[in-house]
């Protein structure tokens, strides 16, 4: 205690080698504690760890990363961080990391797979230790992915999945997921459900083959007029809906792939002078934060963000700390439907 005191008053940084000497242990045991070595016990690491709080340690990363081959820091890349589903992701990633020692570096790709590849680029220069990826390529495109794979960084791909790569995935039951809206809409009284998605985003594309299982479990046909593509925003969804609702006769009911789209939806409905649900019943997917407090508020499916984020976190943990043999694996997140006004009858 009287060294560190010492380097107080003489205004000199606590170091590594002064924590070591108060505690009695070698320079490398606390860099492996700080590391999360798993060859460190628990007990030692919060040892540790609680000193260099005590004492306003700040771990010069440069020379650990020397002597650890680590950076310390995890790259999470998400298409749209203004979107409250991503930005809960994020704060379950960050949860995880931060008391494990890991800086988050995170990277908006803005749902342009030009600008994803360049932001992975930039994570890979800089030699971040995991990377955890929401991405926006085409399905079958699977280029920055295999960039990723060749340098040989820990890959948990969120939310989106890609076929054939072997790498840990955590997400939504997307086929159950389209299933369990229609099926709701349908139970509510709809007979012509409409479904607005988007052919390039894989989660959207799944979504609707569960759209079309649920209408033929309930002997109703899918009509190809019924289902439009959109962007992926509010906008896209508001000019879907307009196009629905030229139809004759226009849909009683629509399940949008995801609740941005839900929300141009619902707004094109009203701006008609039609009633939500009466005339079209509309529901959505995420449940973002706003959803409730929309003019009518949105019936939607919760797919856990915020625990997704902590999921994905502790697979590429588990990869660090050097369970690198063990086969990738493919989790799913619990579904829940959430009924609110726009699907109330």
């Amino acid at each position: 205690m009287a060294n560190s005191k010492a380097n107080e008053r003489a205004g000199r940084p606590v170091r590594m080698k002064d924590i070591a000497k108060e505690l009695g242990l070698s320079v490398a045991t606390i860099s492996k504690a700080l590391s999360d070595a798993p060859d460190i016990s628990r007990e030692m690491k919060l040892l540790v760890r609680k000193r260099c709080a005590e004492l306003n340690y700040q771990p010069n990363s440069a020379a650990r990363s020397l002597v650890t081959s680590k950076t310390m820091a995890v790259g999470l890349v998400v298409p749209d961080l203004l979107k409250s589903f991503f930005a809960e992701i994020a704060l379950g990633v960050a949860r995880k990391l931060h008391p494990r020692g890991y800086t988050l570096v995170l990277s908006n790709s803005q749902e342009d797979p030009k600008l994803e590849r360049w932001e992975v680029e930039q994570l890979l220069a800089r030699s971040v230790d995991g990377i955890i990826l929401a991405s926006s390529q085409p399905p079958h495109n699977r280029g920055v992915l295999r960039a990723i794979e060749e340098r040989k960084v820990p890959l948990v791909l969120l939310d989106r999945w890609f076929p054939h790569l072997r790498c840990d995935y955590i997400g939504a039951d997307n086929f159950e997921l389209g299933r369990m809206a229609t099926a709701h809409l349908i139970e509510t009284g709809c007979r012509r459900v409409a479904h607005i998605t988007c052919a390039r985003i894989s989660t959207a594309a799944t979504r609707a083959l569960g759209y079309r299982a649920a209408l033929a479990q309930n002997g109703l046909h899918a009509a190809p007029e019924l289902v439009v593509q959109a962007a992926n925003d509010a906008a896209g969804g508001h000019a879907a809906m307009l196009n629905l609702l030229n139809l004759s006769p226009t849909p009683d009911g629509v399940f949008c792939f995801n609740d941005g789209v839900a929300a141009g939806a619902l707004k094109a409905i009203l701006e008609a002078g039609l009633k939500v649900p009466d005339d079209v019943a509309v529901i959505g997917a995420g449940n973002l934060l706003y959803t409730d407090f929309l003019r009518v508020p949105l019936s939607t499916v919760d797919l856990g963000s915020g625990s997704m984020g902590e999921r994905a976190a502790e697979l590429l943990l588990d990869r660090l700390s050097g369970k690198s043999e063990v086969p990738p694996r493919k989790l799913t997140v619990p579904l829940s439907l959430i009924v609110r006004d726009s699907t109330r009858r």
